[in-house]
C-alpha cells in the first residue's frame, strides 16, 4: 500500500478487534482510494448495507488469490463488523474498484480455510500483522487457528 506502518502500530490500532480513531480515518482513506483502483487488484472496498442501519458501509480489504479464485480475509476475526455484516445480508455485497460490482460472498468452511490464510500472510497482502502464524510456517499451524479467522469467496452476484 505505500505507507510503511510497524505491525505493533498496527495491532494497537485494533486493540480488542475494534479500530481505533487512526484506523477509522485511515480505513476511509483507504476505502476511497481502493474504490479509485489506483493500486494492485487486490485491493478493493467492500460495501455491505449495516446490520443495524441498513445504510451502506464501506471498508477497504486486500483479497487472497489461490489457484484462480478471490478470497476476502478477517484479519480481525469473528467479531469484525464486515464479517457480521455481510453475514447478515446474506453473503449479497458490492466490490468497488473502478466500477461497482455486485458480488456474493459464500463463507469458505473451516477445514478449506488454511491454504488461503497462509496466502493473505504473504508480502503485500494485508493479514501481514493480526493473523498470528508465520507465512513460512506449516499449513498445519494455519490449521490450528482456521476457526478464528473467517473467510468468504467472491463470486458473481446470484440474481
Amino acid at each position: 500500500m505505500g505507507v510503511i506502518i510497524s505491525d505493533a502500530a498496527l495491532r494497537r490500532m485494533y486493540t480488542g478487534q475494534r479500530a481505533d480513531r487512526t484506523a477509522t480515518r485511515l480505513s476511509r482513506l483507504w476505502a476511497r482510494v481502493f474504490a479509485w483502483g489506483l493500486q494492485p487488484r487486490r485491493w478493493v472496498t467492500l460495501e455491505v448495507p449495516g446490520r443495524t442501519t441498513g445504510r451502506p458501509t464501506t471498508f477497504p480489504l486486500g483479497m487472497a488469490d489461490l489457484d484462480g479464485r478471490w478470497y476476502l480475509v478477517s484479519m480481525l476475526g469473528e467479531r469484525c463488523n464486515w464479517v457480521r455484516n455481510v453475514r447478515a445480508a446474506g453473503g449479497r455485497a458490492v466490490l468497488v474498484r473502478r466500477r461497482r460490482r455486485p458480488v456474493t460472498l459464500r463463507e469458505v468452511p473451516v477445514p478449506l480455510r488454511a491454504r488461503i490464510l497462509r496466502r493473505s500472510r504473504q508480502p503485500g497482502r494485508g493479514g501481514r500483522p493480526h493473523i498470528p502464524v508465520d507465512p513460512a510456517a506449516p499449513l498445519a499451524d494455519f490449521e490450528a487457528v482456521a476457526a478464528q479467522y473467517p473467510v468468504f469467496e467472491v463470486l458473481p452476484a446470484e440474481d
